[in-house]
């Protein structure tokens, strides 16, 4: 077996790929090639000519038309008999839209695996999904996980949520919330919190605390206002957090770059959602 690579193969930057597939039940209506013989049977007004120019049979043409109509619910491609010509062959409205529709789905999914790439494939970084999803919210801490313990309880439901590093978020949802969320043990959910929400302490040994939620870390950045300042917490699990804090406790805690704190959440506190 050679090592040696085929003539024209090149080296390059390692990224994902992928295709879209329209299906009904575990049949294939069609992807990008049969959306094109849609396409070309528009422009040359023949299933004949449209195969000819895509460089397929007529009888490859002709059986994947066949399916299309079929499996479509409605026909995308009509025949008509008569005139001068002998007849044609041309779209239907529902084959037109079908065409529109197929080419902004590839438009977005393209950017979508764009995106995905750019992000997943940097293994240096955090995997950030909310940011491939360009999901935007006021929240500003956002933490994806997946449910690891579930207790229902009859008004209220406590989820614990387990994010990649290993941290784990509790949040209080009520019952039917936690229903309307799905949320289930091993689903993927996200939790987002307000900087407000965020308390923070410092020399909290032997102290016994209400807020579920005891996250510590090293302060990493503070950007001082006229009343309040944000201050960003470094956590060791190697999340990041964001506090809103008064200036006041910002002196009074004596809040500097590289000193240990806490971060506190309470669980009523966390919002929880899923990506269905």
């Amino acid at each position: 077996m050679s090592d040696k690579r085929d003539k024209g193969d090149e080296d390059g930057p390692l990224e994902l790929r992928g295709v879209v597939w329209m299906t009904t039940g575990t049949r294939n209506l069609g992807g990008h090639g049969r959306i094109g013989l849609l396409r070309a049977i528009a422009e040359t007004g023949s299933i004949t000519r449209g195969a000819k120019a895509l460089g397929m049979s007529y009888k490859a043409a002709w059986d994947a038309v066949d399916t299309m109509n079929s499996l479509a619910g409605a026909p995308l491609v009509e025949r008509s008999t008569g005139g001068r010509g002998g007849g044609s062959t041309r779209l239907t409205e529902r084959g037109r839209q079908l065409i529109e529709r197929f080419e902004r789905i590839e438009e977005v999914h393209a950017r979508f695996v764009r995106q995905l790439s750019e992000e997943a494939l940097d293994v240096g970084s955090d995997f950030d999904l909310l940011r491939v999803l360009n999901l935007k919210t006021s929240a500003r801490n956002q933490f994806v996980g997946v449910v690891s313990r579930l207790e229902r309880g009859a008004v209220n439901d406590e989820v614990e949520l387990r994010l990649p590093d290993g941290t784990t978020i509790v949040a209080i949802v009520t019952r039917e919330s936690s229903e309307t969320l799905g949320l289930e043990l091993g689903a993927t959910a996200f939790a987002l919190v307000q900087a407000s929400s965020v308390m923070l302490a410092t020399e909290l040994a032997g102290a016994r605390l209400s807020a579920r939620n005891q996250l510590p870390g090293t302060v990493h950045r503070i950007t001082p206002g006229a009343v309040n300042a944000e201050v960003v917490v470094d956590l060791d699990a190697g999340q990041a957090i964001a506090a809103i804090v008064t200036m006041a406790s910002l002196q009074t805690l004596a809040l500097a770059p590289g000193q240990r704190a806490v971060a506190l959440l309470d669980a009523s506190n966390v919002i929880l959602g899923t990506l269905h």
